[in-house]
């Protein structure tokens, strides 16, 4: 006998069968631990999770208001509801999905690729994500009871803008851990120039949050104590509350919290081409312009002042904020998918690609985020009338835009989640199951988003309604051409990506909690740090704290298997 086999064989199986919990004590144990956990795979799990169910619910709401649009005499929803209702779609497009869905897979993949062994300050990024979870149900249930922006009742205004502190609360307290994993927490070897592409995007888009939403908390705080006093003397009435908070539910913001899912196919590429990825520098110049859109939306520029314009003077004074704000991202993610195409030639030169449902979904998910960003700067040309400049009415071409970026990064961290599903839940999705809902998926975000934006060059009212006015116009299609028809095809693209969203949840739900067998350490032929440890990797991550050699550790081993593994990474 040992010290852990202290009983013989009958008697030991005798007190095991005694002592075995019962279902319910195993589901409220299991429940508790996930409740209290301080892993970090199993925070980011929670993050995305919700974030997808989040968005399941907002694809829903945006198919009754897209009938209600195709028919203005439609009664689905009562009239005094639909203000409301359209805050509620939008809130759960950003704050209920894009955010945490991001930030859940930089949470659950940045510390394994940093070779540490845990995040920096779990237990205040797990408050993080109970408080944007509460700060979210308060929110809705504000929206729920005549609340929000213009809403009726003064209490549930209160209560709708105290929820949208707690989420940036709890938002920006997860975001400052990842931000301060990768800045403190990295393995030895691990510089700056060597962290993974996920990681850097996870560090520029958790910069990005921690820049734009104190902005977002201070002008809620404002908003609140101005409405509480009920005075307006400040901030004008509670109808005007949209033209204040409407820019953290729309491009450019949105920018910012896609910048995961730009990392996830930069991050894709060379292992699914099986090539060192060429110009590492350029790339993370790349990522990091894309980032430049956080300053847009925190000073609230929406680079549509003036641009063209027949005035010259006018016309440069427009010109500068718009090359800088608009234009950088813009040649940010021009310059990711370059470099990609140039690390896809070298990879093909030496054989067959390795493609996989991964890839795929980052892949379209990339192609929706870069023509979201395009979307963004065709909107500040202010000849094209997609924005009244002096008023900032929008055409539904910024909603358009809005839905490219949301659902493309949804899309691109899908990809994420299945490629790391190995490390994260110890299987593996088959690619002939996912990769018809990857083109399910971007069937669903063309169909949403393009007929808005044509809609929007037809002059279709969009944007956050303030007040049933405004409702009443953003519905009344009649003076549009077609506005009708545009509005039904969009809506059935939200009925698709529900469907993909649903099928996807359904699909790991029943790879990743039945049986199967447990996958081998690294079977996509991952080049970075997290693919030397086990599947799944165990809570502490590494048995030893890897030592990096290089960016691309895991290709080394490959080039030289006879090398010590405890060189390159351990």
């Amino acid at each position: 006998m040992t010290t852990i086999d202290t009983h013989p064989d009958g008697a030991a199986a005798a007190d095991e069968a005694s002592l075995a919990p019962s279902a319910v004590e195993s589901v409220a144990v299991g429940a508790a631990r996930w409740i209290t956990t301080t892993d970090h795979k199993r925070i980011g799990r929670i993050y995305a999770g919700f974030g997808l169910l989040v968005l399941l619910a907002t694809t829903v709401v945006g198919v009754i208001l897209g009938l209600e649009r195709a028919d203005e005499s439609a009664e689905l929803v009562e009239s005094d509801a639909l203000l409301q209702l359209f805050q509620v779609y939008r809130l759960g497009l950003v704050f209920g999905a894009i955010i945490p869905v991001g930030l859940g897979l930089a949470i659950a993949v940045a510390p394994l690729q940093l070779g540490a062994r845990s995040i920096a300050f779990s237990r205040l990024a797990l408050t993080g994500c109970y408080a944007w979870l509460g700060g979210l149900t308060l929110a809705l249930v504000a929206l729920g009871r005549n609340g929000g922006m213009g809403g009726g009742d003064a209490d549930m205004v209160d209560l709708y803008l105290s929820g949208i502190g707690l989420m940036a609360l709890g938002l920006m307290a997860s975001a400052g851990c990842v931000a301060a994993t990768v800045l403190t927490t990295r393995a030895p070897g691990m510089t700056m120039r060597r962290v993974p592409f996920v990681v850097w995007s996870a560090l520029i888009g958790t910069l990005g949050m921690l820049l734009v939403l104190p902005v977002a908390f201070g002008l809620v705080i404002y908003l609140f104590v101005d409405h509480r006093l009920g005075t307006g003397a400040n901030f004008g009435p509670v109808d005007d509350m949209a033209a204040w908070l409407g820019w953290m539910f729309s491009v450019p913001a949105v920018i910012v919290f896609a910048l995961p899912g730009v990392g996830v196919f930069a991050e894709l590429v060379p292992v699914s081409f099986r090539a060192r990825q060429v110009m590492r520098g350029a790339m993370f110049t790349a990522i990091a312009l894309v980032g430049v859109a956080a300053f847009s939306a925190a000073t609230q520029q929406f680079a549509h002042d003036v641009l063209f314009d027949t005035d010259e003077e006018t016309f440069f004074r427009g010109l500068v904020p718009f090359l800088i704000l608009s234009g950088l991202p813009l040649l940010g993610v021009t310059v990711v998918v370059l470099l990609a195409l140039g690390t896809i030639k070298a990879g093909a030169a030496r054989g067959a690609p390795s493609i996989h449902a991964p890839f795929v979904f980052a892949l379209f998910g990339l192609l929706a985020i870069a023509a979201g960003i395009a979307g963004n700067a065709v909107q500040g040309i202010t000849d094209l009338e997609l924005i009244d400049p002096a008023t900032y009415t929008v055409t539904t071409f910024e909603e358009g835009t809005t839905l490219l970026v949301v659902y493309g990064t949804v899309l691109a961290v899908i990809g994420g989640l299945l490629f790391w599903a190995p490390k994260l839940w110890g299987r593996i999705v088959g690619d002939a199951k996912a990769i018809p809902l990857a083109l399910l998926g971007i069937a669903g975000t063309l169909l949403a988003s393009v007929p808005l934006l044509i809609a929007g060059f037809l002059d279709q009212i969009g944007g956050i309604p303030a007040s049933d006015v405004d409702v009443a116009a953003m519905l009344a299609t009649d003076h549009v051409d077609g506005g009708g028809t545009w509005s039904v095809l969009s809506t059935i693209g939200h009925g698709v990506m529900g469907l993909t969203v649903l099928a996807v949840l359904g699909l790991m739900l029943s790879t990743f909690t039945g049986n199967g067998d447990d996958v081998e350490a690294n079977p996509w032929g991952g080049q970075t740090v997290e693919w030397a440890t086990t599947s799944p990797a165990p809570t502490h991550n590494f048995d030893h704290v890897p030592t990096v050699t290089s960016a691309e550790p895991l290709l080394d081993r490959q080039a030289s298997p006879d090398a010590d593994p405890e060189g390159s990474a351990s």
